[in-house]
C-alpha cells in the first residue's frame, strides 16, 4: 500500500506520522496521481501546528508533481501518463493521491518534475503578488522580506526581470549572497542593519510603493515605516508568528497606507485564473528569467526533519520531498 505523512493532532514535527494509507479509485472529476516530487512550504508548518486549522486527521502538503495513473468519469483534458502539477488542496505528502482534475496543470516539456513541484505554490504566489496584488512595473522600487527564501528568490528574480529595483532583507551574509544572485540590487542583513533606516537611505527618504512581507510579527510594524504615502503593505505570511492586533488608525498616521492579507487560492479560484498563473510561471522559468534553486531534498518519509530545518531557518531557496 502507498504511504503518506499524516497528523492526528496539531503540534510540533513529532506529530507527523509516516503510515500506510488507502487510496480509492478516482471518482467523477478526479485523477489518481503518483507523486514524483512534493514541495515544502511554510504553510505546511502552519497546518501542522494548528495556526491554520484543518480537519483532522490530515495528510499535510500543498504542492507536488507526478504522473497520472488513472482518471475518473467526466474528466477531460487528462490521460494516463500525463505529467501534472498542483498546488491545492491539502494532501500532497503522499506517494499516491487523488486530485480534482480542475486543480491540475500539465507540466510543459522542458520543465523537470522537481522544479514543477517546487514552484507551483511558491511560484504562483510570486505571480499573484507582483502581477495582481500590486502590478510591478519598470522603475518601481520594492521591499521583499526573506529574499533568500523560496518565494523570495522567485519573486525577486521575476520583479527584476520586469525592470524593478528590488531591496531584499535576509538574516545572514550567506543568505545575502543568494539574494544578490536572485536579483536584489540592495540587500539588508537584518542581524546587523536597521532595515527601515536602510530603505529610507536607499530611496532618499521617499519610501517604497509596496512591501512584501511573509515574515509577519517580527517585521510588520517596521515595514509600515518603509512605505511611501499611500503605499501598499502586502502581508502574506507568518514565518515569525502572527501579526499582533493594531489600531487601523496607524495606517492613516503613517501616510494613508493600504493593507492587504492575500492568499493564492482567492487569486486562482477560477480554473482560467489557475491556468493563466501556471502559464505565466512556466514561461518565465523556461525563458530563464526565473531560475529555480532546489537547495535541499529529503525523502518524503523524513518530512518531519524538513519541517525542523525550515522552521530553524536552515534552508534556502526551495526544498523538495522525494517519495
Amino acid at each position: 500500500m502507498p504511504h503518506a505523512i499524516r497528523i492526528y493532532e496539531t503540534g510540533g514535527p513529532e506529530k507527523m506520522r509516516w503510515e500506510e494509507v488507502h487510496v480509492a479509485k478516482p471518482g467523477p472529476g478526479e485523477v489518481l496521481v503518483r507523486n514524483t516530487a512534493v514541495g515544502l512550504n511554510f504553510i505546511d508548518t502552519y497546518h501542522r501546528s494548528g495556526l491554520y486549522p484543518v480537519p483532522l486527521p490530515a495528510t499535510l502538503g500543498m504542492e507536488g508533481a507526478g504522473i497520472v495513473e488513472a482518471v475518473g468519469p467526466r474528466v477531460k483534458g487528462f490521460k494516463v501518463g500525463d505529467r501534472v502539477a498542483y498546488a491545492h488542496p491539502i494532501g500532497a505528502y503522499a506517494e499516491w493521491l487523488l486530485r480534482p482534475a480542475a486543480r491540475l496543470i500539465k507540466i510543459p516539456a522542458g520543465v523537470d518534475d522537481r522544479v514543477a513541484a517546487a514552484i507551483m505554490l511558491k511560484g504562483m504566489t510570486a505571480w499573484y503578488l507582483i502581477r495582481r496584488t500590486y502590478k510591478v512595473r519598470k522603475g518601481d522600487t520594492l521591499l521583499m522580506h526573506a529574499a533568500a527564501g523560496g518565494v523570495g528568490q522567485l519573486l525577486c528574480q521575476w520583479a527584476a526581470s520586469l525592470g524593478a529595483t528590488v531591496i531584499g532583507t535576509v538574516g545572514s551574509d550567506a543568505k545575502a549572497a543568494l539574494a544578490k544572485k536572485a536579483g536584489c540590487k540592495h540587500v539588508i542583513v537584518t542581524a546587523r542593519e536597521n532595515f527601515v533606516q536602510r530603505v529610507k537611505e536607499i530611496t532618499r527618504g521617499a519610501g517604497v510603493p509596496v512591501v512584501y512581507d511573509g515574515v509577519g510579527r517580527d517585521t510588520f510594524m517596521d515595514s509600515l515605516d518603509c512605505l511611501a504615502p499611500r503605499g501598499l503593505m502586502v502581508s502574506f505570511g507568518n514565518a515569525s508568528g502572527p501579526v499582533a492586533q493594531f489600531n487601523p488608525a496607524v495606517l492613516s498616521q503613517k501616510g494613508s497606507l493600504f493593507l492587504t492579507r492575500p492568499t493564492l487560492f482567492h487569486y486562482t479560484a477560477r480554473h482560467e485564473d489557475l491556468v493563466a498563473a501556471a502559464r505565466d510561471l512556466f514561461a518565465v522559468v523556461k525563458n530563464k528569467a526565473v531560475k529555480v534553486t532546489i537547495n535541499q531534498t529529503y525523502a518524503l518519509r523524513e518530512a518531519a526533519q524538513a519541517h525542523r530545518d525550515l522552521e530553524a531557518r536552515k534552508t534556502t531557496g526551495s526544498t523538495v520531498l522525494l517519495p
